[in-house]
């Protein structure tokens, strides 16, 4: 077999480790310590700084800057770790960074597009088939689940959770977490409706989505409060694992989640 095939003007340090198909362009930089897995496409002008793995068949295209130190004053040089799975679709001069704390790791998951110049901050971690548009970005210790959009130019503040098959929209200001299955925009977001085209798409059932689409009339449409409103759908609503989901993941927000504006919903509590 051959090794990889790297441009002569690429340079690659000798304790990097790289798979025998994995291919590096022109003038990257590749730093010791870094592990590319098999078939993965590196382009041209991409700096693969040390500490970071990346799986199989990636493809990460110009100007790309992964595993920098984190962007946070309480890094002091500890060692830790960007881990990026199996093929991810990174577009051009995107930045992803290491986390702060020793042995902590910034994780981003499967099969995941992330656009031209988006950037996913220190702690972070993302799931699986998770798409960012162009300029939207994740600020530290930001939690994304699977099938997440978001939207060019969105924003998402520290500490905040998105929850799965959310959508956010573009040019969106988000600062508390995202319920799942939603429908976020706005600066603040608000959520607007549920997701329901990326449910079906997601293969989520008929009797899931019609119970879901109930609770989000209360959860979110209704004058109740948190509490009251947790308790009707609990009480009214067959608890489908999706809509139990949706509920702990509303009580799990300990500092609010996207509501309505001027709604009671939504509110630190």
């Amino acid at each position: 077999m051959g090794g990889p095939r790297i441009h002569p003007s690429a340079l690659i340090d000798p304790g990097a480790e790289l798979a025998d198909s994995v291919t590096v362009g022109p003038f990257s930089i590749i730093e010791a310590d870094a592990i590319i897995g098999p078939e993965t496409e590196i382009g041209a002008n991409v700096v693969i700084r040390s500490h970071t793995e990346i799986g199989a068949r990636c493809k990460i295209h110009t100007g790309s800057v992964l595993g920098e130190p984190p962007q946070d004053l309480k890094y002091h040089g500890e060692h830790s770790r960007l881990v990026i799975g199996d093929d991810n679709l990174i577009r051009e001069y995107v930045t992803f960074h290491r986390a702060t704390g020793e042995g902590a790791a910034t994780v981003i998951g499967n099969s995941n597009l992330l656009m031209a110049y988006c950037h996913i901050g220190h702690n972070c971690h993302v799931g699986d088939h998770v798409q960012m548009a162009n300029f939207s970005g994740l600020a530290g210790h930001v939690e994304v689940a699977d099938r997440v959009v978001l939207g060019a130019l969105c924003g998402v503040h520290q500490y905040v959770r998105v929850g799965p098959l959310a959508m956010l929209g573009g040019y969106s200001k988000v600062v508390q977490d995202v319920p799942p299955y939603v429908m976020v925009d706005g600066r603040p977001a608000e959520v607007k409706g549920l997701n329901y085209r990326g449910l079906q798409r997601a293969g989520m059932s008929q009797e899931a989505r019609s119970a879901l689409r109930r609770a989000h009339r209360i959860l979110f449409r209704s004058p109740l409060n948190t509490s009251d409103a947790i308790a009707k759908v609990e009480a009214e609503i067959e608890q489908l694992p999706e809509v139990v989901h949706l509920i702990e993941f509303i009580r799990a927000s300990g500092e609010g989640y996207c509501g309505r504006r001027n709604d009671p919903l939504g509110r630190r509590r």
